[in-house]
């Protein structure tokens, strides 16, 4: 980020590079009748006329220009003075070429126009040396050096200028993308999902008549004397079967339910629509709702990592927590708490010298964090491990940004910008802060 100071010492070298440029009333007010047209005309064609009106409009010379054609990554004629409507979409004559300065050819002064080099990677095409193409004015044979700055001048104006507006183009275009992404992910991925809940439904139906056959044939054969040799295995098979499909069942409703609401969360149109995250609030128990879904996603693995759960920081009855928040939003908060910590918590020796490695979440009550009468729910997920070091304990929310600890374990870096951006919307904060044996990561709400 530039300092004020510095922007202050680019302003006064402009204003010393005007003084030497000393151009005349008539090239001073070329330029702003440039600048305010060409944010006045809104296509990119019109744009262009303006570049080669400017020179005609002021100076009484033609003008072409010719500009890199994204389609065909190739230098044609987008504009000109003289019979506007005949040639265009052709090359440049031989010998009209970018170049490094300004040269005169067959009576025409050819100008390289450029664009910002600091942006040339977000063009929607290949440039060689930064130029975007070339401004030819004529007749000329030689003009002064004042004059031939001045179009020098002219020309880069008109590269910052169309630069700009193929930025503005790119990203509509990219924007239209989008919203076009987004209505075919509704129509082709999300009411599609929806009737997998049907399936599901149906296939719960057909497991519990399973169920229900499985004791029908216990009760018939219940009497030994009526069952035939072997019916216990095949009985006992079943039971088994049913079970696991029981269980199976559980997984992948579970799972599905859990995606679904990623899904419709992530690919609301409202987002896209609005250009950032938009919240759709309701009163929910955030324990039961929330963190406990979440918590049965990670369950297995935090076990398969040796990692204990521990819930005792848990400080208010559940009955006395409702929240109003977005439930698929907030989710995905604890999604990444949660996947946070099971790829970072550690083992640590206790002053008694136990060695344990766990995690542990809960709430508690802030009084008037928000101020007079406005309590704040504090929400916790504690991990044991090395604490984060203090140069980097705030760095760990800017998005991209990952720790030292982190360099050997897949990530991109987003979750706690993500986390912290979602809390915001909330109206609460998120943060991070060292405790005994670990790092606590929380976010407060209001009550």
């Amino acid at each position: 980020m530039e300092t004020l100071q510095h922007i202050m010492g680019r302003i006064e070298e402009k204003k010393s590079d005007y003084e030497a440029y000393n151009f005349t009333r008539l090239e001073d007010n070329a330029l702003t009748a440039f600048f305010d047209l060409a944010q006045e005309f809104d296509t990119i064609e019109d744009l262009y006329k303006l570049c080669v009106a400017v020179p005609k409009s002021f100076f009484g010379l033609e003008a072409r220009l010719y500009l890199i054609s994204p389609r065909i990554n190739e230098l044609v004629l987008m504009a000109k003075t003289e019979n506007p409507e005949v040639g265009m979409h052709t090359p440049p004559p031989p010998g009209i070429r970018p170049d490094k300065a300004p040269y005169y050819t067959g009576g025409s002064l050819v100008l390289t126009i450029r664009g910002k080099k600091i942006l040339m990677e977000q063009l929607p095409f290949k440039t060689v040396d930064n130029a975007l193409g070339i401004l030819e004015v004529y007749p000329v044979r030689e003009l002064s050096e004042h004059n031939k700055l001045f179009f020098e001048k002219y020309a880069n104006r008109i590269g910052f200028n169309l630069h700009n507006r193929y930025i503005i183009e790119k990203n509509i275009e990219h924007l239209r993308f989008i919203r076009s992404l987004v209505a075919d992910i509704e129509h082709n991925i999300i009411v599609p999902n929806m009737i997998y809940r049907l399936f599901l439904r149906n296939l719960k139906g057909k497991i519990s008549k399973n169920v229900e056959i499985e004791k029908m044939l216990n009760e018939l054969l219940s009497d030994e004397r009526l069952r035939p040799p072997g019916v216990e295995d095949v009985l006992a098979e079943m039971a088994d079967v049913n079970r696991g499909l029981v269980g199976e069942f559980e997984n992948i409703n579970r799972h599905y339910r859990n995606m679904s609401l990623f899904l419709e969360t992530l690919f609301r149109r409202d987002h896209f629509d609005k250009g950032h995250l938009t919240l759709r609030t309701k009163p929910c128990n955030m324990f039961r709702d929330v963190v406990h879904p979440q918590l049965e996603r990670y369950a297995d693995r935090f076990r398969a990592m040796g990692i204990e759960i521990d819930d005792r920081l848990s400080g208010i009855p559940d009955e006395e927590v409702i929240t109003v928040v977005d439930v698929g939003l907030m989710a995905q908060v604890y999604a990444n708490l949660f996947s946070n910590a099971l790829k970072y918590t550690r083992e640590v020796t206790t002053y008694s010298g136990e060695k344990k490695k766990y995690m542990s979440y809960g709430r508690e009550v802030i009084k008037d964090f928000f101020g007079p009468g406005k309590d704040g729910i504090k929400y916790n997920v504690f991990s044991t491990g090395p604490h984060i070091k203090r140069e980097e304990r705030q760095k760990v929310f800017e998005d991209e940004y990952r720790g030292e600890n982190a360099a050997n374990i897949p990530g991109t870096g987003h979750g706690l910008a993500f986390i912290k951006y979602v809390i915001e919307l909330h109206g609460g904060i998120a943060g991070y802060e060292p405790t005994q044996y670990g790092n606590n990561f929380y976010f407060i709400l209001p009550r």
